[in-house]
């Protein structure tokens, strides 16, 4: 693929048709890559991200920005992906850890259409760095204190989507996949502030946006795993035929355990895991969603007091 893209100017396999301009450059090298680099954007699969890291840790220039684009939890451990970065990079690094997330279908970025992102941190001057240097008149990026919030969103979004995938893969319409969406978000929610995120933070681009497109559009690597397991495909065949990585596979598995482990209750979040790992059948296991106990929409039964003045 460097080959490809030294010759042609063009990622073929994965951005087909998409000139990449004269100033990217491909390397076969890590070293030659990261040489006096300002800032490094890390867009790997989240299974193949530890490694990665602990091979940059010899090439990294101190004063690098490092930005993680891999909206992802790693499988085994349930860590963030800036966690598994901050385990593998020096420590110098810590305070220049950013997550990207939003809204950002890579194809239609690549085509040239207008988009939002959010770039997270614990640093307001790295996170304002790297606004700065990744904005542009198509690109509007903001900035947000809450690394957890935006990193949880864009990685538990994924799970949903593949859900989402699943009901239109089944037929069932949009209510269907509108009511699986909104309680998606709930869980969402539940499971990112148990683990410390802020509450607007899921409301915003990388949780309600990121979720939005992910769960509606063909162009998602998740929907799209979804809707094929949900008209029948064996899940190995999927993920064997698929260029892309659809990282909604690897979260669920992660966001199953992790969501034990905090004593969250993630109904769809199960039911994606049984799906994809169980062998469960999607139409079984939607019926159960359906037939679980009634309880109330919102954590804590207001009674009258809820729009009284």
């Amino acid at each position: 693929m460097v080959r490809q893209i030294q010759q042609t100017g063009e990622n073929q396999r994965y951005l087909p048709d998409i000139q990449l301009p004269d100033s990217v450059a491909a390397h076969h090298s890590l070293g030659a890559t990261l040489e006096g680099t300002d800032a490094v954007v890390i867009a790997v699969p989240s299974v193949g991200l530890r490694q990665v890291a602990a091979q940059m840790t010899a090439y990294l220039p101190d004063q690098a920005l490092v930005i993680c684009a891999t909206k992802g939890m790693e499988r085994g451990s349930g860590k963030r992906m800036s966690q598994v970065l901050a385990e593998e990079l020096p420590a110098c690094h810590a305070r220049s850890l950013l997550a990207l997330s939003g809204p950002n279908l890579s194809r239609e970025i690549a085509d040239g259409l207008p988009a939002v992102s959010v770039v997270a941190g614990t640093d307001l001057a790295a996170a304002e760095k790297a606004q700065a240097l990744l904005s542009s008149d198509l690109f509007r990026v903001y900035t947000n204190c809450d690394i957890i919030g935006v990193e949880l969103g864009g990685a538990l979004k994924n799970v949903i989507a593949v859900g989402a995938g699943i009901s239109d893969g089944l037929g069932y319409g949009d209510n269907a996949k509108a009511s699986l969406i909104t309680r998606g978000l709930a869980e969402i929610c539940r499971f990112s502030r148990a683990l410390g995120a802020l509450p607007e933070t899921l409301w915003g681009i990388a949780g309600v946006g990121d979720l939005i497109a992910t769960c509606d559009s063909k162009l998602s690597r998740n929907w799209t795993l979804g809707y094929r397991v949900g008209q029948g495909e064996p899940v190995g065949d999927v993920l064997a035929s698929m260029h892309d990585v659809a990282e909604g596979y690897y979260t669920t598995h992660a966001a199953r355990q992790k969501a034990g482990e905090v004593s969250v209750e993630t109904p769809i979040i199960q039911a994606v895991a049984e799906i994809l790992y169980e062998q469960g059948a999607p139409a079984e296991v939607a019926r159960r969603l359906m037939v679980r106990r009634h309880r109330n929409e919102h954590e804590d039964w207001h009674g009258g007091v809820a729009g009284n003045t």
